[in-house]
Order: C-alpha cells, then sequence, then structure tokens
C-alpha cells in the first residue's frame, strides 16, 4: 500500500461522518475561495471591514498595513505653540490642518483614489483593509485625516473601525 493509499484510509472515517466532501483537484485558489463563501458565509457578513489608523513615522508603519499615506506634507500643528498640546481630534486642529492651502486637494484626491479600490479589494476575497495615515509624531496630522477619511467612509455605508496608534504615547 502506498502513501496516498494509507492516508485515504486514515482520513476515510472522517469523510464518512462528514456532511459534505469538496473535491478541490480541479479548482484554482480564487474558484476555491469563491465555493467555500458561497457555502459558508453568513449572510449577516459584514462586507469589507476597513480599519482606518493614524501613525506616527517615527515609530514606523504599522505592519498590518496595507494601504500608507503620508501625511508629513501639510502645515505641522506641533509647531503652533497654542495647538502643540492638542491632537487631531480637537477643533483647533482641525480648522488649521483644513487651512493647509493643499489639504482639500489632497483629500478629494485621496477619496477618488479609495473609492473605485474598495470593491475591487471585496471581490478578490478580501475580508478586511488596513488604511494607514502616517505623520512625523502620530498626534496631529494623521490623526485628523484618518478621522475624516473614516467619516466619509461611514457615510459611504462602509464597516469601519477607527484606531490612533500614536495618540497616547509620549513623544519621541
Amino acid at each position: 500500500m502506498d502513501g496516498i493509499e494509507q492516508e485515504r484510509d486514515l482520513i476515510r472515517p472522517l469523510k464518512q461522518a462528514a456532511n459534505m466532501v469538496v473535491d478541490t483537484t480541479e479548482r484554482s485558489v480564487a474558484e476555491f475561495r469563491q465555493f467555500m463563501d458561497t457555502q459558508f458565509k453568513s449572510q449577516q457578513d459584514a462586507g469589507l471591514a476597513l480599519f482606518v489608523t493614524s501613525f506616527s513615522f517615527a515609530r514606523g508603519v504599522p505592519r498590518e498595513a496595507d494601504l500608507v499615506f503620508d501625511v508629513r506634507f501639510l502645515k505641522n500643528p506641533h509647531y503652533e505653540t497654542d495647538l502643540q498640546a492638542l491632537t487631531g481630534q480637537d477643533d483647533a486642529v482641525g480648522t488649521f490642518i483644513e487651512n493647509d492651502p493643499d489639504f482639500l486637494t489632497f483629500l478629494g484626491n485621496l477619496k477618488q483614489l479609495i473609492a473605485p479600490l474598495l470593491p475591487r479589494y471585496a471581490k478578490e476575497g478580501k475580508s478586511y483593509l488596513t488604511l494607514a495615515i502616517g505623520c512625523t509624531g502620530g498626534r496631529h496630522r494623521s490623526v485628523y485625516v484618518a478621522e475624516t477619511l473614516a467619516r466619509w467612509l461611514e457615510d459611504r455605508g462602509d464597516n469601519v473601525h477607527m484606531l490612533h496608534r500614536d495618540l497616547e504615547k509620549p513623544q519621541k
């Protein structure tokens, strides 16, 4: 008896007890994923989960990031004495960032880039996507842009989760 036959003998009781047996011989990985999704995905699945995270480049790019956007080109509130202790969640910082002449163009372009990608990632079977927004300290620009992006995604009806990785960490 060769190795394959021995293997079949070992799994025969498991196969007999199974509710379903799937022959994957002629299926590509994509076809198998699609088959499994059709068979086992709950009707209540929320679709593509989007994780929007802000971070500090000084602490490194998040390992889980799928798409990384660098907003260090925007004017830095850190150098404004009255804004330094605040964060991108404070209105005064948001106003400062929005007054950067390149902010609205950047945000519009970012939305135009991301919008057509999301259905394509979902179609490929990706169940989650992490969008990482980075700046120098991870407290002002990246936080504000990440919050703004997350609100836009939520308004579209996307399943969005928010994380500010470095917001509460002491400055390096």
